[in-house]
């Protein structure tokens, strides 16, 4: 499989450049999820880059702090209810 050098910004990962798999499209994965360990056992803490254009035809990550709140998507009959 190709893989591309792509640069993470902000968050932990700041200022790496990893190699990324790219997809059939020639594209890395728009959400890049990585497990970091819980020292103590617990479950993994999960750091999560979205992939933004950088300049020219590249890709690069960027740290979203939320996590995975308000992604995917949005189907009408997985609304919430009233709160």
């Amino acid at each position: 499989m190709k893989s591309e050098d792509t640069p993470f910004v902000d968050g932990p990962l700041d200022g790496r450049v990893l190699p990324i798999l790219l997809g059939p499209t020639g594209h890395p994965p728009k959400v890049y999820r990585v497990p970091v360990p819980d020292d103590a056992g617990g479950p993994p803490t999960v750091l999560v880059y979205r992939r933004v254009r950088s300049a020219g035809a590249r890709w690069r990550y960027e740290f979203d702090p939320e996590g995975d709140k308000g992604s995917g998507l949005k189907w009408p009959w997985s609304k919430q209810g009233p709160r």
